[in-house]
C-alpha cells in the first residue's frame, strides 16, 4: 500500500509540472485548474485499479473508479470550457500582476503544493476503492447517495450562474438566484460535500489505514473555506461588485446552505 501512495504522490507532481509548462506556453494560469482536476481523478483512477493489493469486493473498486471518473469529467469539461470562453481567471491575474517577473518561479512553486494538497484526496479515493470488505456494506450505499448529491448540486450552481453570467441585462450585479440565494458559493459546498463520501466508502473497523481518508474532507474545507477558494474569489468580487456584494455578504451564508437572512 505504501509503495502505491508514493507513486500516487510522484504522479501529482508530474501532472502539476506538465500544467505549469502548458500554461506558460499558452499565456494563461487559468489552465492550471484544468490539470489539477484530471491529475486528481487520473492518479485515482490508477491508485483505485491498480492490480495490488487485493480488494475486498471487486464491484466496489467499478463503483468508485466509475464515479472518480464522473467527478473528473464533470469538473474538469466545465473548467476547461470555462478557461477557453474567458480571459484568464482574476487570481491568477492578480498573482501574475503582484509577482511581476516572479511570476513564473513563484506559479511553479505554488503549483507543486497544490499538487501535495492533492495526495490526501487521491489517498482517499484509493482507500476507497480498495476496502477490504468482502460485501456490500450499508456505508458504500450512503456514500454514493452523498455523491449523487453533490454531483448533481455543483451541476445546478455552475448552470444557475451560467446563465445569470449570460444576461447582459445582469452585467455588474450580483447573482442571487437558485441555490446562490442560500450560499454564497454552493458550487464549493457541494464539492466539499463530494468528498466526504470517500471516507465512508471507506471505513473499515478491521482495517485502520481507512481511517486516512478522512483527511479528504478536511483538505478540502480548507482549502476551500480559509486558502485558494472563497478568501481569493471574495476578494475580487468585492473589487468588482463593491457594495452589492457586501449586502449580498451580510443576507446570505459563506458557505454551509442556509436560508437568506433578512435586511434591516
Amino acid at each position: 500500500m505504501i509503495p502505491l501512495i508514493l507513486a500516487q504522490g510522484a504522479g501529482l507532481s508530474l501532472a502539476m509540472a506538465a500544467a505549469w509548462a502548458f500554461q506558460k506556453r499558452v499565456g494563461n494560469a487559468g489552465w492550471v485548474d484544468v490539470f489539477w482536476t484530471f491529475a486528481v481523478g487520473g492518479v485515482a483512477l490508477a491508485g483505485a485499479l491498480a492490480p495490488f493489493p487485493a480488494v475486498g469486493l471487486p464491484a466496489r473498486q467499478i463503483t468508485v473508479a466509475a464515479l472518480t471518473a464522473l467527478w473528473a469529467m464533470r469538473l474538469g469539461l466545465h473548467l476547461r470550457a470555462r478557461v477557453r470562453s474567458r480571459p484568464e481567471d482574476a487570481r491568477y491575474a492578480g498573482f501574475r500582476r503582484d509577482w511581476g517577473a516572479r511570476f513564473q518561479g513563484r506559479l511553479f512553486w505554488l503549483l507543486m503544493i497544490q499538487a501535495a494538497a492533492a495526495w490526501p484526496l487521491v489517498v482517499a479515493m484509493m482507500l476507497a476503492a480498495r476496502n477490504p470488505a468482502p460485501a456490500w456494506q450499508w456505508t458504500d450505499f450512503v456514500a454514493a447517495a452523498v455523491i449523487a448529491v453533490s454531483l448533481v448540486g455543483e451541476a445546478l450552481a455552475d448552470r444557475d450562474l451560467a446563465r445569470f453570467v449570460a444576461d447582459p441585462a445582469n452585467a455588474g450585479r450580483v447573482c442571487d438566484r437558485g441555490l446562490w440565494a442560500w450560499s454564497r458559493h454552493p458550487n464549493y459546498f457541494f464539492e466539499f460535500l463530494g468528498w466526504c463520501a470517500w471516507p465512508v466508502f471507506a471505513f473499515n473497523t478491521a482495517w485502520p489505514i481507512s481511517l486516512l481518508a478522512i483527511a479528504a474532507p478536511v483538505m478540502m474545507y480548507w482549502l476551500l473555506v480559509h486558502v485558494s477558494g472563497i478568501p481569493l474569489l471574495e476578494q475580487v468580487m468585492l473589487r468588482s461588485r463593491g457594495d452589492a456584494y457586501r449586502a449580498y455578504q451580510r443576507r446570505t451564508s459563506a458557505f454551509f446552505p442556509l436560508p437568506p437572512r433578512r435586511e434591516d
